[in-house]
């Protein structure tokens, strides 16, 4: 049997096995011999975690195989761009990852999954019910008929170094309307504005339908995510001041050569459709391979578009704009010329062309500072 330092430092599959076991009451003299273990170190681990099971991991949330993959890609010097890639998570994942844990060079697996197994605790002990002045000063302001939202801003600048006595608003309605929440009285509630004893839930419309026969991104070719052959496209729609009116974005991934398309009668999935074919026709064949997209319902009729331009189209990962990001970036640019809050509706095909020639003609750094019209002359040459 190897000896170990510490519970700290005993593998991370056999600490899970430990914790199993111990948690089920299993003698120690058996869970040494069973994980191959001293009794030394199964009274760190019962200090430190008790007999409370290991945690179960959401999908939403950082695994601790996943941890050990960022630690071992932080080791060979890969970027936390090209790390998110090959976990499937995003990027700004990775970047509070480690950023929260002690950087490039201080960042351990064992110790971030410490720290959000101990963050994720519950029950978790309430701020009011631990802070009495806190408590006082919340009840004083609703008695004074203070919305929490005031109460909540009045005590940030009353107290701007002083976390414990501040608290948010969200806090405060919860620990009023949800029983059991907290040490508020239920009275206190007929001070704010509406005289709620609970909280009124707002019914959010659903307003996007299911696509049918979506190509998920995941079946994508390989060759579409290296970069590796020109033809394939990222594309969206960017908005203005309302929903009813758009401008159609297209971004080829290798030479991030940049397309717009006018959609003056609405953004319904025919006008798109109708105006991406025709935008699509108007290229080269070997520059017609594949289209990627977010799950707007505005590619309903994906599979019509590929029967007119041999074109496959696949679909992004629900909430992961990053698998588009050449085109993220680029809509981002356009921003310049369409701000946010700004009328389309009023932009010709002729402009749309105009500025779509003036993007393909900026120096990028990622092109080696080449232009997107001079690598793509470049390669169809």
């Amino acid at each position: 049997m190897g000896t170990m330092l510490s519970g700290r430092r005993m593998d991370q599959l056999t600490r899970h096995e430990a914790r199993l076991l111990l948690c089920r009451g299993i003698p120690y003299v058996e869970v040494a011999r069973t994980v191959g273990c001293s009794h030394s170190m199964l009274d760190i681990l019962r200090n430190q975690y008790g007999r409370k099971p290991p945690r179960l991991y959401h999908p939403l949330r950082l695994s601790l195989q996943e941890r050990e993959e960022i630690c071992l890609g932080l080791q060979q010097k890969l970027s936390l761009r090209e790390m998110g890639r090959r976990l499937g998570r995003a990027g700004s994942t990775i970047c509070r990852e480690v950023k929260s844990n002690g950087g490039r060079n201080g960042y351990r697996a064992w110790r971030a999954d410490d720290r959000a197994e101990l963050l994720g605790r519950r029950p978790r002990t309430l701020k009011l019910d631990a802070n009495t002045k806190l408590k006082e000063a919340v009840e004083e302001g609703l008695r004074d008929n203070w919305s929490p939202e005031q109460i909540s801003e009045r005590l940030r600048k009353e107290h701007p170094n002083n976390p414990a006595m501040q608290i948010s608003h969200e806090t405060i309605y919860k620990t009023l309307y949800i029983q059991g929440r907290g040490m508020l009285r239920k009275e206190l509630a007929q001070h704010l504005r509406f005289k709620r004893n609970h909280r009124r839930p707002r019914p959010r419309a659903e307003v996007r339908g299911r696509i049918l026969d979506m190509v998920e991104i995941s079946q994508r070719p390989p060759e579409v995510e290296d970069r590796a052959v020109p033809g394939h496209w990222e594309g969206d729609l960017i908005f203005g001041n309302d929903t009813k009116h758009a401008i159609g974005t297209l971004v080829e991934r290798k030479t991030r050569f940049v397309m717009l398309l006018h959609l003056p009668e609405g953004r319904s999935a025919e006008h798109v459709r109708q105006a991406l074919t025709k935008k699509i026709q108007q290229l080269p064949e070997q520059l017609r391979r594949s289209l990627t997209w977010d799950r707007g319902m505005e590619m309903a009729q994906h599979a019509q578009f590929t029967i007119d331009t041999g074109v496959r189209v696949y679909f992004c990962d629900p909430h992961s704009p990053w698998q588009r990001g050449s085109n993220e970036n680029t809509n981002g640019l356009l921003r310049q010329y369409f701000p946010k809050g700004e009328d389309l509706s009023h932009y010709s095909a002729e402009h749309l062309d105009e500025v779509a020639r003036q993007l393909n003609g900026r120096p990028r750094q990622t092109l080696g500072w080449m232009k997107p019209c001079e690598v793509l002359n470049e390669l169809l040459r």
